[in-house]
């Protein structure tokens, strides 16, 4: 599985959305479903996808699908 599938997948899975409403302009609190708690879940999926521990600030500033792509280059994660 590619990293832009298990990428997916996590937002799919942590925030219980369907395929079609991921794109680049999603961002934290633009849909119902991504609110705080749905963020955790989020982290969590994305650490046991790719197999890493995300750092407080990085989880704080993954505020959108676009920059958490940026973020998770910083743990060699090429999206």
């Amino acid at each position: 599985m590619s990293n832009l599938n298990k990428y997916d997948k996590s937002f799919i899975k942590g925030l219980s959305i369907k395929k079609n409403q991921i794109n680049k302009k999603l961002k934290y609190n633009s849909i119902e479903q991504w609110d705080s708690i749905a963020h955790m879940n989020l982290m969590s999926e994305l650490e046991s996808a790719f197999k890493i521990s995300i750092d407080t600030d990085d989880i704080i500033d993954f505020s959108s699908y676009e920059k958490g792509k940026k973020i998770l280059k910083k743990y060699k994660i090429e999206i």
